[in-house]
């Protein structure tokens, strides 16, 4: 991200700072040196699966768990962002931490989620994308190249997501 489109998004950040959830997030850049990596976890239907499987589209990596009371609030509008991008070269996974398949998906089923949901049992995959605040999303561009992580709970239909997903829209 060049020095100009940084500034613009922190100018962004700020001036709509006032609408943020209670629980606050702040944006990080991946650190350069560290590599990519291409596990993400394994879906409920029992299949590995790696980033390689989405080259070509942005792809929103959020960790979260049930337990995380940020996670959960921050939930309807990832649901609500995965099904209004759904034509978007864009996929919303949300890859949860640590918790028993059976319990992910009541989850899922109690709260309508119909977005990729991943399991993440031994906190392997949150551990390697660095996740150990929760929910922390990830934001990596359709070259595989992460752009941004997301740390704190983020109101996906506002304007400051819009300022963190058109980067990773735009070719």
């Amino acid at each position: 991200m060049r020095r100009a489109q940084r500034l613009l998004l922190v100018a962004a950040l700020l001036l709509y700072g006032g609408a943020v959830w209670a629980q606050g997030f702040e944006v990080l850049a991946w650190p350069a040196d560290k590599r990519v990596p291409e596990h993400l976890g394994t879906d409920l239907q029992d299949h590995v699966r790696s980033l390689q499987e989405f080259r070509g589209k942005a792809v929103l990596l959020n960790f979260w768990a049930s337990w995380c009371e940020p996670c959960v609030t921050e939930m309807p509008s990832l649901q609500a962002l995965a099904q209004r991008r759904g034509s978007d070269p864009l996929v919303v996974l949300a890859v949860n931490f640590k918790e028993a398949a059976p319990t992910v998906e009541r989850f899922v089923q109690r709260n309508a989620i119909t977005m990729a949901v991943l399991l993440d049992s031994k906190g392997e995959a949150a551990h390697a994308w660095g996740a150990n605040i929760f929910p922390t999303t990830v934001l990596i561009g359709a070259d595989g190249r992460v752009k941004n992580v997301v740390r704190g709970a983020l109101d996906w239909s506002g304007p400051q997501a819009d300022g963190l997903l058109g980067p990773l829209l735009r070719r």
